[in-house]
């Protein structure tokens, strides 16, 4: 459900077809991110995964989609 949604906002804000990204995808190689996109991208799981602010050491250590999927799994056990 997760990967699902996150999917969808990838592909939204990169401009790319959902089925595309896989747990693998690297924001910065394959989508082309640069800072400010992925500030963006934080604020936009912030909101959609009401997951609260995700810390700046959190927010560094993300590279792939995989990483934000475990990021905000382990938001929902807390």
């Amino acid at each position: 459900m997760v990967f699902e949604r996150l999917c969808e906002l990838l592909s939204e804000q990169f401009g790319v077809e959902p089925e595309t990204i896989t747990l693998e995808t690297s924001f910065e190689e394959d989508l082309g991110a640069d800072s400010l996109d992925l500030v963006e991208m934080m604020m936009a799981l912030e909101e959609e995964f009401d997951v609260g602010e995700i810390g700046e050491e959190a927010a560094r250590s993300i590279r792939t989609v995989g990483d934000v999927v475990d990021l905000i799994g382990a938001q929902d056990d807390e």
